[in-house]
């Protein structure tokens, strides 16, 4: 693309994140930005267990729709990966890059559940249709906030949505266009293991894989290091591309 063309970036969260997460990052970016909403946050009781893994799409979709914004990097972190990939026929060529964040990065025709090792997947298909999306405080302290001080980690948990489970179980068709890619591998993840992330990467194909030694959440915990690296990935792979 042109040196002088404007681009910017568009976050997607995990799932029961909201996009308050990505502020650390944003903050001082002087890049253009979008952070989109998940469109379950406004329903209310079960309702939002109606809402398919493409009615989420439709809704970000619609969002970036009235973005001023043309062409933009899509930053994907976790199940946010399923959504990104979903997104792809949606936003066509407006897509000139795509960041995974230990992101699940299922193939054509596989859910986020899918990609998981067997053990975990079944259990956590029961427990989704038994206790729904939401874990328990514990669960998610340990899995999500483990490298977090205590008031960033109460916050997560305060702020910790239901998701439907659709989300988890709807497989995705589509595939990310053929973009510049960025993986960044999270070495001391507890959601995504190192091992499902190598997985993840294969059937990713980036152009670089970046590693940090952070838990889940390093938008939290290495927020200027990100920032960085995202920088540096635009500018060296999609605005300056390298051939």
């Amino acid at each position: 693309m042109k040196p002088d063309e404007l681009v910017g970036f568009v976050f997607i969260q995990g799932a029961g994140l909201d996009r308050s997460i990505w502020q650390p990052v944003t903050n001082g970016l002087e890049i253009p930005y979008l952070l989109v909403d998940f469109p379950a946050r406004q329903l209310s009781g079960k309702e939002h267990n109606r809402l398919s893994l493409r009615d989420y799409a439709t809704s970000i979709g619609q969002q970036i729709a009235k973005w001023e914004v043309e062409k933009f990097v899509l930053v994907a972190h976790s199940l946010g990966g399923v959504l990104a990939m979903e997104l792809a026929e949606k936003l066509g060529d407006r897509i000139v890059g795509a960041v995974a964040i230990g992101a699940a990065v299922p193939q054509p025709g596989q859910s986020f559940l899918s990609v998981l090792p067997v053990a975990k997947r079944l259990s956590l298909h029961v427990l989704l249709r038994i206790a729904g999306t939401k874990p328990p405080e514990k669960a998610i302290r340990k899995g999500l906030c483990k490298e977090l001080p205590e008031e960033q980690a109460a916050e997560i948990v305060q702020r910790f949505s239901s998701e439907s489970v659709r989300l988890y179980t709807d497989r995705v068709e589509a595939n990310l266009p053929e973009v510049p890619k960025l993986y960044i591998k999270l070495m001391k993840d507890e959601e995504l293991s190192v091992s499902l992330q190598d997985r993840m990467i294969v059937n990713f194909q980036p152009d670089l894989v970046e590693t940090f030694h952070a838990g889940h959440l390093p938008m939290l915990t290495r927020p200027l290091e990100l920032r960085n690296v995202l920088r540096a990935f635009l500018l060296q792979f999609v605005v300056y591309k390298k051939e």
